[in-house]
C-alpha cells in the first residue's frame, strides 16, 4: 500500500449535508418528492435569466472557458466598486478556502477557527500541517472575538471568521468587527468568509472598504446562496493585489467552467429575483421566530438563509423522523450542537410541513412522558 502524507492521515473525511440521492435510496423515497433543507440551498431556484443565457450560449460549449473570467470580473468590480485586479474566482467557496490554505498556512502555524464554524476550515488548516487554535462562541452562540483576540500570538497565521456564522446564524456587529480588524496584527490574515451577507437582517458595514483599507484582510463571497447558483460553483475573494497574486500562483489555470461564468453574470444582472429570495427568506424566518416562540423553543435569530432551534431532543431521532417523512435537515450534535437542530430555509409550503411535522413529534414526545410520569 501506499503510505499517505501524514496530515491527510490524520484528517477526519469532510461530512457534508445528506444528499437527496442518499435519502431517496435509503427510505424509498422519490427523489422529486424529497425536500432537502439540510445544505442551506436557495429552495426558490435561480433567476430565469440565467436559464436563457446558458442556452443562448450553447454553441461555446466546446470551447475552453475565459480564463480570466472577463466578463464576470468586469461586471462585478462594476457593482462592488473595487478594482478587477483585486479580485479572485474559485469553484465555489471551498477552492478558495483550499488556495489560501495552500499558499499562507505551514507546519506549526497557529490558525484560529471559531467553534463551531465551517468544517472546511479545519480540513484546509490541518492538511498544511497548521495547528488548530479553537475559540468557543459564547453562550448565546456568538463569535468570541475578544476570545479570538486573546489567542493570538507570533505563531498565528490565519484567523478563520464566518459572518454570518454558519451553524449559528449570528453576525458581529458593526462596530466589533471594525475594532477587531483594526486591533489584529499585521502579520496574521483574517479570512472574513461572507456567504451569507445578503441575508443579513438590517444595515451593515460596507466590509469591501474594511478589505481596501487593510492589506491582511480577504472577503469570500458566493453566489451559491442568495443567487440559486450551488451547483455551479462560483465563488470570489476580494483582497489586495498582494493577496490575489500569490493565490494565483497556486490556482488551478482553468478553475472555473464557461457555464458557471455564463449563469454568474446573468443572476447579477436580474436584481429583481436576488431581493425576491431575501425578501422571503425575512419573511419565512419570521414565520420560524413565532412558531419556535409558540412551542416554547430556544432558537437563534438567523441572518442566513437557515435557523439554529433547539428541540431538547436527540438530534439524530427527530433528523430520521423527518427524513422518514420526506424533509431532510440537519442534526447540531454534527456541529457540537447537542439536541439542536439547523433547518435552512425553504419555500412558504415547505416550512409548513416543516413546522407541523415538528410540532407533532413534540406532542408524541410529551405525551409519553405524561404518560410515564
Amino acid at each position: 500500500m501506499v503510505r499517505v502524507k501524514e496530515a491527510v492521515s490524520k484528517l477526519a473525511e469532510y461530512k457534508p449535508a445528506r444528499s437527496i440521492v442518499e435519502v431517496s435510496r435509503e427510505y424509498g423515497i422519490k427523489e422529486k418528492d424529497l425536500i432537502k433543507l439540510a445544505g442551506n440551498e436557495n429552495r426558490f431556484g435561480c433567476s430565469e435569466n440565467v436559464i436563457k443565457a446558458i442556452n443562448d450560449s450553447k454553441t461555446y460549449f466546446s470551447y475552453y472557458p475565459d480564463v480570466n473570467v472577463t466578463k464576470l470580473r468586469e461586471k462585478l468590480s462594476e457593482k462592488l466598486n473595487v478594482p478587477g485586479k483585486n479580485l479572485i474566482f474559485g469553484n465555489g467557496s471551498f477552492e478558495l478556502l483550499t488556495l489560501i490554505g495552500e499558499t499562507y498556512i505551514e507546519k506549526d502555524d497557529e490558525v484560529i477557527y471559531n467553534d463551531p464554524s465551517f468544517g472546511w476550515y479545519l480540513n484546509v488548516t490541518l492538511k498544511n500541517e497548521g495547528t488548530v487554535v479553537r475559540v468557543p462562541v459564547t453562550e448565546e452562540k456568538a463569535v468570541d472575538t475578544e476570545g479570538i483576540l486573546k489567542r493570538i500570538n507570533e505563531k498565528t497565521k490565519v484567523i478563520w471568521l464566518c459572518n454570518p456564522n454558519n451553524p449559528t446564524g449570528t453576525v458581529i456587529a458593526p462596530v466589533v468587527l471594525t475594532d477587531f480588524i483594526e486591533r489584529v496584527p499585521e502579520h496574521v490574515l483574517i479570512v472574513l468568509d461572507e456567504a451569507y451577507i445578503d441575508f443579513i437582517d438590517g444595515d451593515y458595514i460596507d466590509t469591501i472598504e474594511l478589505a481596501q483599507r487593510h492589506s491582511n484582510v480577504i472577503i469570500l463571497r458566493t453566489f451559491s446562496k442568495s443567487y440559486g447558483l450551488a451547483s455551479f460553483r462560483v465563488g470570489y475573494g476580494i483582497a489586495s493585489e498582494d493577496i490575489i497574486r500569490n493565490l494565483l500562483k497556486v490556482k488551478l489555470p482553468i478553475n472555473l467552467s464557461f457555464t458557471a461564468q455564463v449563469a454568474a453574470l446573468a443572476a447579477l444582472e436580474d436584481e429583481e429575483f436576488t431581493e425576491f429570495v431575501i425578501s422571503q427568506n425575512r419573511k419565512e424566518l419570521g414565520r420560524y421566530y413565532s412558531e419556535f416562540e409558540a412551542l416554547g423553543l430556544k432558537y437563534i435569530p438567523s441572518n442566513g438563509n437557515f435557523i439554529l432551534v433547539r428541540t431538547g431532543l436527540d438530534g439524530e431521532y427527530v433528523e430520521t423522523e423527518f427524513a422518514k417523512e420526506g424533509i431532510i435537515i440537519r442534526k447540531g450534535e454534527e456541529f457540537g450542537l447537542d439536541k439542536w437542530l439547523r433547518i435552512s430555509v425553504g419555500r412558504p409550503e415547505e416550512n409548513s410541513r416543516v413546522i407541523e411535522l415538528l410540532k407533532k413529534i413534540l406532542e408524541e414526545i410529551r405525551k409519553n412522558d405524561r404518560k410515564n410520569a
